[in-house]
């Protein structure tokens, strides 16, 4: 299947590791032209180099601070500028900050807001100029499955990705006549830094597989998912193959959420 995805243009935050180097390549792969953004100029480069070794096509870097609205603006501005224009927006920066309510301080509130809610704010109103200028445009906002029902001892992070959701479909509605796309995807239980330094250190005698299939993850698909399968999703998502969705939020954790 075509995707039609040759030569748009596509902006990944948090782009050097995890779900977003990742989708950098499935896009690259396509046929996209790609940028990347995080805070680590370092941690840029190697993943510019990886999207190269697997695509043959070279990732623009931007050094950014996703936190910042001036850095956001920036790193929208200069792939614009870079590339022509801009097509495909996809929200991924983010950390997982998963506490009880009264271990959340004031400054780790305002940090979370900060970085996954008005980060998504600050670069997608950045780039509707851009996406208006071409006719059309997606935005895919990077959330979790918790957000629909968040567990205990699981904030602040739920509370911003649930603004997140709240903010996709409202943002939906409101570019749909620009022909503007706006979806999220809910991620579950996806390997990642965060995941493997958890493995190495908790369970440093089982194999990658065995803690991955390990039952207390408790998904029902049986194992921890792969960064390749949550790609693949955001990149049908940006696609053509998806020009008919807009404003819905698509679970990828191997059924372990409790909400559609």
């Amino acid at each position: 299947m075509d995707l039609g995805l040759q030569g748009k243009v596509a902006l990944i935050t948090g782009g050097s590791k995890g779900i977003g180097l990742g989708t950098a390549i499935a896009l690259a792969a396509e046929g996209a032209k790609v940028a990347i953004c995080a805070r680590s100029l370092e941690d840029l480069r190697t993943a510019a180099e990886q999207i190269k070794q697997a695509t043959g096509s070279e990732a623009f870097i931007v050094q950014a601070d996703i936190t910042s609205e001036a850095d956001c603006k920036n790193a929208v501005d200069q792939t614009a500028l870079h590339f022509g224009g801009l097509d495909i927006l996809v929200n991924n920066a983010g950390t997982s900050a998963a506490k009880p309510f009264e271990q959340v301080e004031t400054e780790g509130w305002a940090y979370d807001l900060d970085l996954k809610l008005f980060g998504a704010i600050h670069c997608s109103k950045a780039a509707l100029p851009h996406m208006r200028k071409s006719g059309k445009g997606a935005i895919v906002n990077i959330s979790t499955s918790g957000a629909k029902t968040p567990p205990a001892s699981s904030l602040p992070t739920t509370v911003s990705r649930a603004a997140g959701m709240a903010l996709t479909k409202a943002m939906s509605k409101d570019l749909a006549a620009d022909h503007i796309r706006v979806n999220a995807v809910c991620i579950g239980v996806i390997r990642s830094d965060q995941i493997e330094k958890r493995w190495k250190s908790h369970f440093p005698e089982l194999t990658w597989e065995q803690f991955a299939q390990d039952p207390s993850h408790e998904i029902p698909l049986g194992r921890v998912g792969n960064t390749e399968e949550a790609a693949k999703v955001i990149t049908f998502l940006v696609s053509e193959a998806a020009s008919y969705v807009t404003g819905t939020a698509v679970n990828v954790d191997g059924g372990k959420g409790a909400a559609l």
